[in-house]
């Protein structure tokens, strides 16, 4: 029936960190121990080391720790706790917080570093730091935006139901039904959050709550909630088509259907309206404090402390917010000289500002702004996937099994200008991984940036990333599904440069005009991101920058630089994280001469999954070292 999908970085991170579920009464199961047996105790951690491997009791412990979040569960295609969405509470984060602090402190107790090999100690290592960033978190619960433009809880919920929750049989339908009605308890738990976040000093800007409201709106127009309405709803249409589908498959018979629609009509109108109109009207009365000029989180109080640790956290580094603004300077400074010689190359006379333009306003670097303009774009990007999916062997040993589509993004969240994403499928491969374009707004859609944009989310990039990953055997089952922003993000973006050394990319100098742009973006977020949050940029100062910078369209512009303001420092991921997986590349070859072999730097860099920079940076530095033995 439905292929659903897992949202990459912006909604995943994002809410496992903010919203975790409320956990089951599941204590950690204990060492076996002969009570009659007056050496046991002394002899508890050799014997845990003798009859379970490091990797087993993770297996175990990352079973338990999927149990708090129904969400996380959905995510990876398994369908118990399916009727449950996960608590917004501090106390669900509390609670997993401590039985994280439990596990660590056990895993340490039971296993000694000195006796794992490299590759037990790199997971040992991992889940240790998976448990510092929930401390560091925890403190900053209350910082960040719960509803935004972006990925706020009232877009996450019914993109998550309506991609996510399969419906097979109809206890899963009654279960998507209990979700819905579970909206409603879940979404006054958002908004006391984004109250107490208020108290402390938190103040949504204007475009993101405008945002909120016109998604929010969105989500309750049309059927059921106005009968006389020409259209279904988003979920009301999924909700009916998960039904009519079971009854055509033989699966439910009428009568069942007529009661599954009218639970279905009941929990959308009397538990999911409510909780939105709710909102729409947090929303509205918010929309009094916010400021008349938009700025970074600097502007809050405490909000230098957040966005050091924001950086920190997202860069998995200790670099500084300027150092990362110089890195970012430099970086502009260097592509800029790029750009120039793709401007003389093409044979354009005239300022690197004046190829902007001509690049931004040509029409020429448009698809129509219609239905058949919009599939041409999905066909286009498709065809560019399957044009370089044939020449990665050649550069990798490692190949993802799990298939990639192109599909527009849901109507209820398009927004023009809108980057595109990525959304994995599942670890089995029964629903492909999906990269999904904005396109309401086609102007906003320059032709010379579909190669780039497409090697990024799809292959090599984000696809091939996330779903080699997911198909590891040799690790233990936490690291398939890790997630670090930086390797990531970093990942996607060496990827648009890997695309160039692959043959058949970039023929056209506007396609890799199309990169370098995709690139200086990327360098320009750094200097923007710290602009706006460490040294007081106003949003317009931001745009200008952006703008004198990028060819860029102004709407994407204007949706970059207010994505960042409700994200702090989760732009600056991406330019970080490619720069060490180039330093790291450079060291290789540097070391290793005639026997470095990228297929096998490649398989190191993507062979372990997602893992921070400095455990990323171990990692190759031990593959040099074996390799040169």
């Amino acid at each position: 029936m439905k292929h659903s999908t897992k949202p990459f970085t912006a909604l995943a991170s994002r809410y496992q960190r903010r919203f975790l579920g409320l956990a089951l009464a599941i204590a950690l199961a204990a060492c076996s121990q002969d009570t009659d047996t007056t050496s046991a105790d002394n002899a508890s951690v050799e014997t845990a080391q003798t009859t379970v491997t490091l990797t087993q009791w993770l297996d175990e412990q990352y079973e338990t720790e999927l149990q708090f979040s129904p969400i996380e569960l959905t995510f990876l295609g398994r369908k118990e706790r399916n009727d449950e969405l996960d608590a917004f509470t501090l106390e669900a984060f509390a609670e997993q917080l401590a039985w994280k602090t439990e596990s660590v402190a056990q895993m340490k107790e039971l296993f000694d570093p000195e006796q794992l090999t490299d590759d037990e100690l790199l997971s040992f290592d991992l889940w240790a730091y998976q448990l510092q960033r929930m401390q560091e978190s925890e403190a900053f619960f209350y910082d960040g935006l719960v509803f935004d433009q972006m990925n706020g809880v009232q877009s996450f919920v019914p993109t998550f139901l309506i991609n996510f929750h399969r419906v097979d049989n109809a206890d899963d339908m009654t279960a998507y039904i209990k979700r819905v009605k579970a909206v409603k308890p879940r979404m006054q738990e958002a908004i006391a959050n984004a109250v107490k976040g208020a108290e402390k000093g938190v103040i949504s800007p204007s475009f993101a709550l405008d945002g909120t409201i016109t998604q929010a709106q969105s989500i309750i127009t049309g059927k059921p909630f106005d009968r006389n309405a020409e259209k279904d709803s988003d979920l009301w249409a999924d909700m009916r088509l998960e039904v009519q589908t079971l009854l055509e498959a033989g699966t439910i018979d009428a009568i069942a259907a007529e009661q599954l629609t009218t639970q279905a009509k009941d929990a959308l109108v009397n538990y999911l309206q409510p909780a939105y109109e709710d909102i729409i009207q947090w929303a509205e009365n918010e929309k009094d404090r916010a400021p008349k000029v938009s700025t970074g989180v600097g502007s809050q109080p405490g909000g230098g402390a957040y966005y050091a640790y924001r950086l920190r956290s997202q860069t998995t580094t200790d670099l500084s917010a300027d150092e990362i603004h110089q890195i970012g300077l430099d970086e502009v400074a260097r592509l800029r000289k790029d750009m120039e010689a793709i401007k003389d190359q093409v044979g354009f006379v005239g300022s690197l500002s004046a190829f902007f333009e001509h690049v931004r306003d040509g029409e020429w670097n448009y698809y129509p702004n219609t239905d058949e303009g919009r599939q041409a774009y999905i066909d286009d990007a498709t065809a560019a996937i399957d044009g370089i999916k044939a020449e990665l062997p050649n550069y990798f040993g490692l190949l993802p099994q799990a298939d990639l589509v192109v599909k527009r993004v849901e109507p209820f969240r398009e927004r023009d200008g809108a980057a595109q994403h990525y959304y994995p499928g599942t670890p089995d491969g029964s629903r492909p991984g999906i990269y999904y374009a904005h396109l309401s707004d086609m102007t906003a859609m320059p032709k010379n940036q579909l190669e780039v944009i497409a090697y990024h989310e799809g292959l090599p990039g984000h696809h091939m990333q996330i779903s080699i990953a997911q198909e590891l055997e040799d690790v233990p089952q936490f690291r398939t599904q890790a997630r670090f922003t930086a390797y990531s993000e970093g990942w996607g973006l060496y990827s648009e440069y890997l695309a160039k050394e692959i043959p058949g990319t970039y023929q056209d100098p506007y396609q890799d005009f199309g990169r370098l742009t995709g690139e200086i973006w990327r360098a320009i977020r750094l200097v923007v991101d710290t602009g706006l949050h460490a040294q007081g940029w106003t949003e317009q100062e931001a745009i200008n920058y952006f703008a004198a910078n990028s060819p860029e369209p102004l709407e994407s512009i204007t949706s970059e630089i207010q994505r960042y303001i409700v994200m702090p420092g989760q732009a600056t991921t991406y330019k970080i994280g490619m720069l060490k997986i180039l330093d790291l590349r450079a060291e290789a070859k540097a070391a290793l001469g005639d026997n470095f072999d990228i297929r096998a730097f490649h398989d190191v860099i993507l062979g372990g999954g997602a893992l921070p920079l400095p455990l990323l940076e171990r990692k190759v530095g031990r593959w040099i070292n074996e390799t040169q033995q």
